[in-house]
Formats: structure tokens, sequence, C-alpha cells
């Protein structure tokens, strides 16, 4: 259903955005929406800020075991 916008619908969604918010606030909106869709792919990835810090927290002790063994 909405899987084939062409150039106008494209075009029209941009105007309205712009009359909407206006082109001050425009490039904040972009970049907010551009967040969340970078966090949904995240999501659906299975990544996670929380796993990725427990990763980075292993190698860190890990390597700090080795330097003491060594």
């Amino acid at each position: 259903m909405f899987g084939n916008l062409g150039i106008g619908e494209l075009i029209i969604i941009l105007v309205i955005a712009l009359i909407i918010f206006g082109p001050g606030k425009l490039p904040e909106v972009g970049k907010a929406l551009g967040k969340g869709v970078n966090n949904f792919k995240k999501a659906m990835n299975g990544e996670d800020e929380e796993d990725k810090k427990a990763k980075e927290n292993s190698a860190k002790t890990t390597e700090d075991k080795k330097e003491l063994k060594g």
C-alpha cells in the first residue's frame, strides 16, 4: 500500500511538513526521525546499548586479567 512512493508524493509530503513545522524546526524533526529509525533498526537486529556496554566491560575485564597474569 505505502511501498511505492514516487517523486510527486515525496514532494507533497515535504511541502506539508515545511508548512506544519516551518523551516527552522524541519532539520530538528528530520534528525529526530532519523534517530528513531536507527534505533528501530537496532532493536530489530537485537542490538542494544546495554548489550554493547556489557561486551565492552567484559573485554576490558579480560584485558585487565591478562595484564595481571603477565
